[in-house]
């Protein structure tokens, strides 16, 4: 890992870079290229002495900077949204050799990646993530995408970016449970590929687990910069989620239903934790995971989610909205279910249309009293 104060650089296949570190956000101009003229930054309300030190730095170098402000949280990801932008657009005459830049979490990304993705078909984005979802998840990879009323990221793209800057500064004015929620992301990494990420997350929370959970996280720029690895290393063999990249959808399946019958009132990270224990739960029941090992790491999916005070049930008597979730799922092919389980830990594997009973037992099994609390 680099010191505090050296910038990491992690390619993604050679195609592009993300670069980590304090105080990078200054660099979007080197993203961008030498023929951009215009650049459309998009942002939800939340960051605006972000947005202004940005626009300022790229007025300052010479560009037309066009700003837009998008709704906060899943509201942006709409087909109203991305319309309003694409008319943005055509308004203010960007050709494609011009660009847009995300600035803002994970749904901001999504919508400013797909907006990218459609203009022209195809222009660039340089995506400035400001929340550990986005630094960790959303931002990379390539994946963009909206919401419809049947579903989460159901209308997308796959668009890679010119570049991504994940400024780890901008950590320290986020929210407690959104940085929590973001950990969920860099915690399914630890199960599907890094057993490190989980041994760091194990020790932040045993030194002080208060401050694991928080931006104060000694482990925090590292666990960035594995999860990242990670996402990479996977994106690189399989740009289009063909085979390989599935596996960075562990815990999705169920955690996507979950938003999608909460209307999106729950945090992505903490829906993604319940679905992590599903699949995990699944895959014991499956005999995928077997013996003591199997229920050991069960177990540990319930206790370093806990730890950092995730939530790891869900309700009970609401398996039918869930499974009709989970079939529009875009893994699914058909009328068959596939999901991503564990054979052991950093060893992820698809499941193909499991029997409705399994599927309904393991729910039983996240499953908690209507009369206990949510989260």
């Amino acid at each position: 890992m680099s010191g505090p104060d050296t910038p990491t650089t992690i390619s993604v296949g050679g195609d592009y870079d993300v670069v980590i570190g304090s105080g990078v956000l200054g660099r979007v101009a080197d993203l961008l290229g030498a023929d951009v003229q215009r650049v459309l930054v998009v942002h939800p309300p939340t960051l605006p002495e972000l947005t202004s030190r940005l626009t300022g730095a790229l007025e300052a170098q010479g560009y037309a900077v066009h700003v837009a402000e998008v709704p906060d949280a899943e509201a942006a990801k709409t087909a109203a949204v991305a319309a309003d932008l694409w008319s943005l657009l055509g308004r203010a005459g960007f050709t494609r050799t011009d660009a847009v830049v995300g600035l803002g979490g994970g749904t901001v990304t999504d919508l400013a990646g797909f907006v990218a993705a459609s203009w022209l078909r195809g222009v660039g984005v340089v995506q400035v993530p400001t929340t550990l979802l986005g630094m960790v998840d959303a931002a990379v990879g390539g994946k963009t995408g909206i919401n419809t009323a049947e579903g989460k990221n159901l209308v997308g793209a796959f668009h890679p970016p010119a570049g991504v800057l994940c400024d780890v500064d901008v950590l320290s004015t986020l929210p407690q449970a959104d940085l929590v929620a973001g950990l969920a992301e860099v915690v399914k990494c630890g199960f599907i590929a890094d057993p490190v990420i989980l041994d760091l997350v194990e020790t932040a929370v045993a030194d002080d687990a208060a401050r694991a959970r928080s931006a104060g996280n000694p482990h925090l720029r590292e666990l960035i910069e594995r999860a990242v690895r990670v996402k990479a290393e996977v994106v690189a063999a399989d740009l289009r989620e063909s085979s390989l990249r599935e596996i960075l959808n562990y815990g999705h399946t169920f955690g996507h239903a979950i938003e999608q019958v909460e209307h999106y009132t729950w945090r992505h990270g903490e829906a993604i934790g319940v679905g992590m224990v599903y699949v995990a739960e699944l895959a014991r029941l499956t005999g995928h995971l077997a013996g003591p090992e199997g229920d050991a790491l069960v177990a540990r999916h319930r206790s370093v989610l806990e730890s950092l005070g995730l939530p790891t049930t869900y309700a009970a008597g609401r398996w039918d909205e869930l499974l009709t979730a989970m079939r529009r799922d875009k893994k699914s092919r058909g009328s068959t279910l596939r999901l991503v389980v564990l054979e052991g830990l950093a060893r992820p594997t698809r499941l193909v249309g499991p029997d409705d009973a399994l599927l309904q037992a393991a729910y039983g099994l996240v499953s908690r009293r209507a009369d206990a609390p949510a989260h």
